[in-house]
């Protein structure tokens, strides 16, 4: 009692000579004259001696356990994209002599990937730069321990649920060289594409860089992964040049059913893809999730519509590349639309994209084997651009833009610096590839097969 006592007086002392207090209230006058009556018995201590537990210390940042649960399962999830989900999708598209070397596309660059996001990725992407790229202050994870935070979780959580998205991303490019590259030249190329490309754009968006402060809208990676994803596949598509073959001879799936597989789980992991990007057990993850769905489900629909409009039936490769197709268009808006803009934008995702994987590849005329392109560049350009259409308040509050029009143009000016950065650091990277080891195998290569070819292995 005699403590507070004593605060009290020296905080009437401190505040004495305030404005604020020229006229006291009778309240204060009370406690003004019991801490008079009361001083004159006790030992004044001047604020220098002050004890510091008078005072209540700052509380150190700590991570909420339901956040970091969330992202934990989250990280498991999006991983679970690629490996499985991935491989499955693309390894069920492509003939049956090359099935092994498109699933081990996926799996090998998880693992190269995962390295290089910790040694240099990590910190290019989210360390303190400038408005191009981050520094090298994190560089092997230096000095982040696991009492360190990002908001709500802890930092090096955050470390490795980026790095599925890193992974992920360079995945996705391989549905574009299927069937041709060298194996050898396909790891090389993933190393330094994503410290080269994945990295300094992952940074403008995310880390703090120029089209951050430009105020882009990208909840989940719309332009950081599909767009960078689709045109670096468009472009390595070019390099490569056709499959020996193609128009001649049969380049039908040679099993769909692990297609179907691999895109149900693609659609199960998206959820931690989306909602996982609120990085925290919230509101913003839950409406995430339900726009996911809906997307989806809406595009699902629209381009079995389109498909059999235009071809007369409505496929099962149709209806799970729609699927995708509705993934990828809400993601840049997970976090920023409504329901029944999720509605819309899946229902155009589905038509932009299967017309994205046919008459838009009929124009282009590059050999995108299993169409990175055409589902992924096509519905990450849709999606960021509807991103700024769709915006509603009701979700992001006063962060809202208040003007679409201006929004519109910096996430155009978003997927228009990603597409000439992504093209041309591609083709530098390719190129010099072609010219230290070569990019594509031999023709007797090509003809056995790659999953002899590059490994020695094959399906019976």
């Amino acid at each position: 009692m005699k403590k507070m006592l004593l605060a009290l007086s020296l905080s009437g002392a401190l505040l004495g000579g305030s404005a604020a207090w020229a006229e006291p209230t009778p309240a204060d006058s009370a406690v003004t004259e019991t801490v008079v009556s009361t001083s004159s018995d006790s030992t004044i201590i001047t604020p220098a001696e002050q004890p510091a537990n008078i005072a209540p210390a700052e509380e150190e940042a700590q991570a909420d356990s339901g956040d970091t649960a969330w992202v934990l399962i989250s990280t498991a999830l999006v991983l679970l994209m690629t490996i499985p989900g991935l491989a499955l999708f693309y390894g069920g598209m492509v003939r049956k002599k090359n099935v092994l070397s498109t699933m081990a596309h996926s799996f090998v660059a998880t693992a190269v990937v995962s390295i290089v996001w910790i040694v240099i990725g990590y910190s290019l992407a989210f360390s303190e730069g400038n408005a191009f790229v981050g520094g090298l202050d994190k560089l092997m994870l230096m000095g982040i321990g696991p009492s360190a935070v990002q908001g709500t979780i802890p930092e090096i959580l955050f470390i490795v649920f980026q790095m599925t998205f890193a992974i992920i991303t360079v995945a996705i490019i391989s549905g574009s060289i299927a069937e041709r590259m060298k194996f050898g030249a396909f790891i090389t190329f993933v190393a330094f594409w994503v410290v080269l490309v994945y990295a300094p754009i992952t940074h403008w968006v995310w880390g703090g860089g120029w089209l951050a402060n430009d105020g882009a809208l990208d909840f989940a990676g719309g332009t950081v992964v599909h767009i960078n994803a689709g045109v670096a596949g468009l472009v390595a598509a070019y390099m490569l040049g056709k499959r020996m073959g193609l128009g001649r001879e049969s380049m039908a799936p040679h099993n769909l059913t692990l297609t179907i597989l691999g895109a149900s789980l693609l659609w199960v992991g998206w959820f931690g893809f989306n909602a996982g990007s609120a990085l925290g057990a919230n509101g913003a993850a839950s409406y995430a999730m339900i726009v996911t769905q809906v997307a989806a489900a809406a595009a699902t629909i629209a381009w079995l519509v389109a498909e059999k409009f235009v071809r007369g039936k409505a496929s099962v490769l149709g209806a799970v590349s729609g699927a995708v197709a509705g993934l990828v268009v809400i993601t840049p808006a997970a976090g920023f639309v409504t329901v029944s803009g999720a509605l819309i934008m899946g229902l155009i995702g589905g038509v932009s994209c299967f017309w994205g994987t046919t008459a838009l590849k009929r124009l282009l005329k590059a050999d995108d084997s299993l169409d990175a392109f055409g589902l992924h560049g096509v519905g990450g350009i849709v999606g960021a651009i509807l991103t700024g259409v769709f915006a509603s308040e009701l979700i992001m509050g006063d962060a809202v833009p208040t003007d679409m029009m201006k929004q519109l143009w910096v996430q155009v000016e978003g997927v228009l610096a990603t597409i000439a950065y992504s093209g041309i650091l591609t083709f530098v990277i390719l190129k010099i590839i072609d010219l230290v080891i070569g990019l594509r195998v031999s023709s007797d290569d090509e003809r056995m097969g790659l999953d002899l070819s590059q490994h020695g292995e094959r399906i019976e």
